[in-house]
């Protein structure tokens, strides 16, 4: 068993693991391995078998799918995850072939549930399947939030949740109250997340740097007055 006690503190700020039985966070340490990913290094691609399921500990990972027709294809990113991000659970459960690609953003460093190990050690403890369910459901949630906001607010709004959502970890922290000042998102980033032009972006960046809610540089934002930037969104 490789010696992961170096990224516990990392794991325990998250707010899924912090909560699970004992025996299951054991049992899934025991069985992770490490995994380390230089910055554009793919993780998995879209149509790839099942591997398991991932933490991450360092870094960040862009979630990814491209579209369009051949010769022009697009790239739309879903979100960019950070740590104490736990991810893949779908294929876990399904076990159908990966659905987006999964890129590190930057020098990365994840733990890896091999698939054979994980769901061989949920056959015999098939008690904490809900937890992996509790897991899946969070994403879920999220996912349909964004869906509802796409269909329904203009892109400034959306814009300013969506670095709400970033600086709050998405509510994947253990501690509610917890928030992150610099966000290392880019401008181009940011527009793919959200569908919008690169254009429109930096305008509403430009306005919301005005108003003095945050500061632009370059591949971050930093957030000014987190309270201000909420009352954006509403």
């Amino acid at each position: 068993m490789p010696d992961l006690s170096s990224w516990l503190p990392v794991l325990h700020t998250g707010r899924w693991f912090s909560q699970l039985p004992l025996a299951l966070s054991d049992g899934l340490l025991a069985m992770a391995t490490v995994r380390h990913l230089a910055t554009g290094e793919a993780l998995f691609l879209r149509g790839n078998p099942p591997c398991g399921l991932y933490a991450l500990v360092k870094g960040s990972v862009r979630i990814s799918g491209l579209g369009g027709r051949q010769g022009e294809a697009r790239e739309a990113v879903l979100t960019l995850l950070e740590p104490p991000n736990w991810f893949g659970e779908i294929s876990v459960f399904d076990g159908s072939p990966r659905t987006h690609d999964a890129h590190a953003a930057e020098p990365s460093t994840l733990l890896q549930l091999p698939q054979p190990s994980l769901t061989a050690w949920l056959a015999q403890h098939p008690e904490h399947w809900r937890e992996l369910g509790l897991l899946m459901s969070d994403k879920l949630r999220i996912a349909f939030v964004a869906m509802e906001e796409l269909a329904l607010l203009p892109a400034p709004q959306r814009l300013a949740r969506r670095l709400v959502k970033m600086a709050e970890g998405y509510g994947q922290w253990r501690e509610s109250q917890q928030s992150r000042r610099v966000i290392d998102v880019s401008q181009e980033q940011l527009s793919m997340m959200l569908g919008i032009s690169r254009q429109t972006t930096n305008q509403i960046l430009k306005d919301l740097q005005e108003r003095q809610m945050l500061r632009v540089h370059r591949g971050e934002v930093e957030i000014v007055d987190l309270h201000a930037l909420r009352t954006a969104c509403q």
